[in-house]
């Protein structure tokens, strides 16, 4: 691989996406971060991002600001109520209210039109379908068939000059594999947050759906998770 062969890595700041940036980087990639400021409830991921991304030395980090409150239609885009205290049962039936309508095909678009100008083939994102949240955006025949879309889209690739992959690494771990993963590539989970309704500091609530997976991730992998929560 050249030294300067570069990926696009969507990076939230969250654990899933730390770790997908970490994994690319073990394979000799330089990393371009996208990360999004949608208008999201859960806005101590932004700052987790950039603090991710400067630890992960990332080349290039975009933060693109899109407005996805105009449309709403999520808990994390309105002000409807972030679900919590529900059980692991409860939490993989269904698609819940913190879906965020057609997000990662927005988030995706925005990143392939950034790899083909940054010339990268690879695209890298933390879709999950085991330890998730019934999210349509995060399964296997989604990821194929953007991937399918992406190469009859864009000029690089039309005219065979680039050849798009969208790697999604984690897409069959559970969350305490995850973890695991992310520690032998070095990934400092303190620097993360997951939370979906974080208090005014950026304390996990330790509630929600995301945390309760997150918590239960780090408990399969034997240890604190090192991220702060509120009392």
């Amino acid at each position: 691989m050249n030294a300067d062969t570069r990926a696009v890595v969507l990076l939230s700041g969250g654990l899933d996406s730390a770790t997908v940036a970490a994994i690319a980087r073990a394979e000799g990639y330089s990393l371009v971060a996208i990360t999004f400021d949608y208008g999201q409830r859960h806005r101590a991921e932004l700052l987790a991002a950039e603090q991710v991304a400067r630890a992960m030395g990332v080349v290039r980090h975009v933060v693109m600001p899109i407005d996805l409150r105009q449309f709403g239609g999520s808990a994390l885009t309105s002000d409807i109520p972030v679900p919590k205290g529900r059980d692991t049962d409860a939490i993989g039936l269904g698609i819940p209210i913190t879906y965020v309508p057609a997000r990662n095909t927005i988030f995706l678009s925005f990143a392939l039109a950034l790899a083909e100008v940054e010339k990268a083939a690879d695209i890298f994102i933390g879709a999950n379908a085991r330890d998730y949240s019934g999210y349509p955006d995060c399964r296997p025949e989604y990821i194929a068939a953007f991937e399918q879309m992406a190469n009859l889209a864009v000029a690089e690739a039309v005219e065979g000059r680039l050849k798009i992959r969208i790697r999604a690494p984690l897409m069959e771990l559970g969350k305490g594999d995850i973890i695991k993963k992310g520690l032998t590539l070095g990934v400092d989970y303190g620097l993360t947050r997951s939370c979906y309704d974080p208090d005014a500091s950026g304390r996990a609530c330790g509630r929600c759906d995301s945390c309760q997976l997150r918590l239960k991730g780090f408990a399969e992998a034997g240890m604190p998770d090192p991220a702060p929560y509120a009392p």
